[in-house]
């Protein structure tokens, strides 16, 4: 049986009704969902007293995971709960259409009902890359990380960036704004003066120029170990739903400086280049300088970093979740890293020393 054809009538007998272990704010979400899972049951076979919870993410969506019987054998699948007005599933429908097309290996969508926010998915697998990564026996960091360079490759070459939203100067500028408004003001308290300002300003003209700069490819925007899952073939791709047309290098800068795992400049440089060699072997536009394009991927990282620092204390003020809270100093020390070693992006060092208890050590200058 495939996974669109019936199963036995015998599924569809009893009324849905959502385990309690599934908590609900609201009432009428939960009838909702219910009455969607219904036809489900006989399509799909699936077993809803075995709903559990899977994941949450950083922003409205919760996934589940439920059992499914078809033709002699179970199998897992993934339910997403995306509330609208606060989540749009339209963008993860459509990326995860364009995976497909481009033969890499994501969740297939197996019904979706876009008004109301859910979606019946494929299931990837249960370990994420950065469990993986940071397991105390991991021997296998240089494989998984190649295995992810080659995928990143094969996603700028072969995903159709065309209908994808840009990375325009506007949603730049949109991004850097949350570090002053959620980091600076509402973590630290503090109040930049107009000279301060003026420095942040230069800073993000910049890291906004440097970006636009460079030739532009499908980006994922969070290709980072959360997001990726250990899987034949590897890797699986999760959270792709904010995928742009954007700069080369931002992907790669998400892979190598992340958001919850560090790794020494060595492998970072070790790993830059293995992309760098099979992007150019692939025909993608990297620079042909890989000390130039090690720059973009540096300013790209800072920006990257920035706005996370901001996104990481509005999950923290505004919707409740402060241990995101808990990665800011990775994110200072990235940024103090690359504001460091560019003398055009040093007006930034004075921005950021007083929200970091540690003085800033010298670094070398590019």
């Amino acid at each position: 049986m495939t996974p669109d054809s019936p199963a036995p009538a015998s599924f569809a007998t009893a009324a849905v009704q959502c385990p309690a272990r599934i908590a609900w704010s609201d009432p009428a979400r939960r009838q909702a969902f219910e009455q969607w899972l219904q036809p489900l049951v006989a399509s799909h076979g699936l077993q809803v007293a075995s709903l559990e919870a899977a994941s949450a993410d950083a922003s409205f969506r919760r996934y589940f995971r439920v059992q499914a019987q078809q033709v002699g054998r179970s199998v897992t699948l993934i339910v997403m709960d995306a509330p609208p007005p606060l989540e749009d599933v339209a963008p993860f429908v459509q990326v995860a259409g364009l995976i497909q097309q481009a033969g890499l290996h994501g969740p297939q969508v197996l019904a979706c009902d876009a008004a109301q926010g859910f979606l019946l998915l494929s299931d990837l697998g249960r370990t994420l890359y950065l469990d993986a990564l940071q397991a105390e026996d991991c021997a296998q960091a240089d494989k998984l990380m190649r295995d992810a360079i080659r995928a990143l490759v094969h996603w700028q070459g072969h995903v159709d960036a065309a209908p994808l939203p840009p990375y325009d100067d506007a949603l730049l500028r949109r991004e850097l704004a949350l570090f002053p408004e959620w980091c600076v003001q509402r973590e630290f308290g503090i109040t930049w003066a107009a000279e301060q300002q003026a420095r942040w300003q230069l800073v993000c003209d910049r890291l906004v120029a440097s970006a636009l700069a460079q030739p532009t490819v499908a980006v994922h925007r969070d290709w980072m170990p959360r997001n990726l899952m250990v899987a034949d073939p590897n890797p699986a791709i999760l959270d792709f739903q904010d995928a742009v047309r954007g700069p080369i290098s931002y992907d790669v800068a998400s892979l190598l400086r992340d958001a919850f795992l560090s790794w020494d400049e060595e492998q970072e440089l070790d790993w830059a280049v293995r992309y760098w060699q099979a992007a150019r072997k692939a025909g993608l536009p990297v620079d042909e300088d890989f000390g130039e394009f090690w720059r973009q991927l540096e300013w790209m990282g800072l920006q990257r970093h920035l706005k996370i620092l901001g996104i990481f204390c509005r999950l923290k003020h505004r919707d409740g979740k402060p241990r995101y809270s808990e990665d800011l100093p990775r994110f200072f020390a990235y940024a103090n890293k690359v504001a460091l070693r560019y003398q055009p992006l040093k007006p930034l060092l004075a921005l950021i020393e007083p929200m970091q208890q540690a003085k800033l050590s010298t670094g070398y200058t590019f």
